[in-house]
């Protein structure tokens, strides 16, 4: 039987706003799924779908109105706070809001030494092996600021510094949309390599966020279809996205330029 790392039960988000807070929005209705150790996961949908509240829930940036959220066994809520963002981090849509311009990328990096690798001497080696894994050269990375560097760079950066805490769950919401079209496929790939496990990583379990029907599709272990803060279909990623059952997922690859089609769009 397959590990559990993160289980979601019934998870729901309103947000209230307005007059006296009366006003009610629903971010995520009733959602229920289970990733499993060494895959990936990808939550596909529109915007205002619920992905990046979802991502925000796991994340403990906001608390669920309803349900609740396991990692390996645990619920979230009752693992301290060091100890969880050890083993869950985020990598996030805009790498340029993630980093502090003022302070060299070798000094944020160093942050992470904080936390964990305390017992670690030589420092330099160590972030020369992770910044190495993400496909970056120690000398032309370390001794910039973060505004002297693409954006490709910036968001491996960012996934080096999350692996400097060598969790076992990444978050990814986005994590491509706003880089150019090449770096997109080193980054998918790199997330698959790091899904397989490297000599400085052991696999990790990874949640993908995207409304790209393609990204989802390549990277994919299974897949989620959200509309309107619900799942409203999810199974083997080439069983969704080749026979998808429900009339929102036949929309959404129904705008997805194709010059083949495995099923034919029924409009309902």
């Amino acid at each position: 039987m397959e590990n559990e790392t993160l289980k979601i039960q019934n998870l729901t988000k309103i947000y209230k706003s307005g007059l006296l807070r009366s006003k009610e929005t629903i971010g995520v209705n009733n959602a229920s799924f289970t990733l499993y150790s060494g895959e990936i996961l990808s939550l596909v949908g529109e915007s205002g779908s619920g992905k990046s509240t979802i991502a925000n829930l796991i994340l403990r940036f906001i608390q669920p109105t309803e349900g609740k959220i396991f990692y390996e066994g645990n619920e979230i809520q009752e693992i301290p706070t060091i100890d969880y963002y050890k083993n869950v981090q985020g990598i996030f849509q805009d790498p340029y809001s993630s980093f502090n311009y003022f302070y060299r990328i070798d000094h944020m990096l160093k942050q992470a030494f904080k936390y964990t690798l305390k017992g670690i001497t030589n420092r330099r080696k160590a972030l020369e092996s992770t910044l190495s894994i993400v496909g970056l050269n120690t000398e032309d990375i370390l001794g910039r600021f973060p505004h002297q560097i693409s954006g490709g760079q910036l968001q491996r950066v960012l996934i080096a510094r999350a692996l400097l805490f060598k969790p076992k769950l990444l978050i990814a919401d986005e994590p491509t949309s706003m880089i150019d079209s090449s770096s997109r496929a080193d980054i998918l790939n790199l997330f698959k390599e790091l899904k397989e496990g490297t000599t400085y990583t052991e696999g990790i379990s990874i949640i993908f966020i995207t409304h790209d029907i393609g990204q989802a599709q390549y990277i994919s272990d299974r897949v989620l279809i959200m509309k309107e803060g619900r799942i409203v279909e999810e199974g083997e990623t080439e069983d969704v996205f080749l026979n998808p059952d429900h009339p929102y997922t036949k929309n959404l690859l129904a705008c997805v330029p194709s010059i083949y089609r495995k099923w034919e769009f029924d409009e309902e």
